[in-house]
């Protein structure tokens, strides 16, 4: 999804500006996590970007409490890109690491498991798996489809499974 906050040219973005002391190294691990999930642009050395909205803005302001709490520095800043190709360039890293995420979600769901309760229990990983992919997922690749296709087609087999394991008792 595109910046909601879009001119003429590239869309807003926030950017969080970060530096955290190595020591100790709790709080760098902890931040990094948290980017992750977050699934932001790294543009440099504790420099990130989100598409800017309200729900990315507020989530880069806690990480800069965070920060700062951890005994580091930190700035949030709104900015746009200078132009629209070095937006464009943002959002196809940022699909394509999603897609990367995507695609082993669907090689892993198209791996069927043997029995219904096994099938119940990996649909249930990957479906939460999906839900953290598509929380971060800005830019919907297209590989997107393929991983909720394989998905819905492991639901079917888990039912199928499930179905005839019942009918065998």
């Amino acid at each position: 999804m595109a910046s909601p906050d879009r001119q003429h040219g590239a869309g807003k973005w926030v950017l969080l500006t970060y530096q955290l002391p190595r020591e100790p190294s709790t709080p760098r691990i902890a931040l990094w996590r948290r980017l992750k999930r977050l699934g932001v642009a790294q543009l440099g050395d504790g420099l990130i970007a989100l598409p800017a909205d309200a729900r990315t803005r507020e989530q880069i302001e806690w990480l800069a409490d965070e920060v700062i709490e951890g005994g580091g520095q930190a700035a949030v800043w709104l900015a746009r890109p200078a132009t629209v190709a070095q937006e464009r360039a943002l959002a196809a890293g940022m699909a394509h690491a999603r897609a990367v995420e995507y695609l082993a979600l669907t090689e892993e769901a198209t791996t069927h498991p043997t029995s219904g309760a096994d099938a119940a229990r990996v649909l249930q990983r990957l479906r939460r798996q999906w839900r953290e992919v598509t929380r971060r997922d800005y830019f919907p690749p297209t590989e997107r489809e393929a991983a909720r296709a394989a998905l819905q087609a492991l639901a079917d087999t888990t039912t199928k499974l499930t179905t005839a394991e019942v009918r065998r008792r």
